[in-house]
């Protein structure tokens, strides 16, 4: 094990974290927010929007990560639509991540008791009320652990964005062995690297877990 080597090195694994950790944050975030959306207009069953959720679901969980960006980066430039690197990455993985977060989203919300929908009626809530106060934060509270491992799914799934030219870790590493030959040293640090980004997160999400189920 090159010790120098590592230590010489180090400095581009820690700015390719930052990128990567950066990017995967914000696809995170508008996964989030997109698959609340998704999983909104499922759960009223709003006319049209809701068949179309559903194409969008079904096309996105059963195409890998690699072929959508693939196509954001080598075929829509054919089509007049070009991106840069880091907008392929963060749509890509919205793309990727909005549906599986809608199913996460949809299976807290379906989870709620219809009684509770009633009692909320009882006290005269409107609907919108009943669905802020009573519904929402109950299926919030059941959908983080299928959340919190979404979140560490998106997060693995940044290894693919350097097919699209970007310097995160995976690009970084690929380089590292191809120019120095340094195959441990370089799969060591990344080893190092994501475990570093994603025990964080499984740690926070088991702490969310043990709080909720603790009321």
């Amino acid at each position: 094990m090159d010790w120098e080597f590592i230590g010489a090195v180090l400095p581009e694994y820690l700015k390719a974290a930052g990128l990567t950790f950066a990017l995967g944050g914000l696809g995170v975030v508008l996964s989030l927010l997109c698959g609340l959306v998704c999983a909104l207009v499922r759960y009223w069953r709003l006319p049209v929007l809701t068949y179309l959720v559903q194409i969008y679901i079904e096309l996105s969980r059963n195409t890998p990560l690699v072929i959508q960006l693939f196509f954001l980066y080598y075929a829509l430039p054919k089509l007049g639509v070009v991106w840069p690197s880091s907008v392929c990455a963060i749509v890509g993985l919205t793309f990727l991540g909005s549906s599986y977060m809608a199913e996460a989203f949809r299976s807290g919300l379906e989870a709620v008791p219809e009684s509770q929908l009633e009692g909320a009626y009882s006290l005269a809530l409107t609907r919108q009320q009943a669905f802020r106060y009573v519904i929402l934060p109950q299926a919030l509270a059941t959908s983080v652990p299928a959340l919190m491992t979404n979140v560490v799914f998106l997060i693995k799934e940044t290894s693919m964005f350097s097919i699209v030219a970007l310097a995160d870790l995976m690009y970084v590493a690929k380089e590292h062995i191809g120019l120095y030959y340094k195959t441990d040293e370089t799969l060591l640090l990344l080893v190092l690297a994501y475990t570093a980004l994603l025990l964080p997160l499984s740690l926070l999400g088991h702490a969310l877990e043990r709080r909720l189920q603790h009321g």
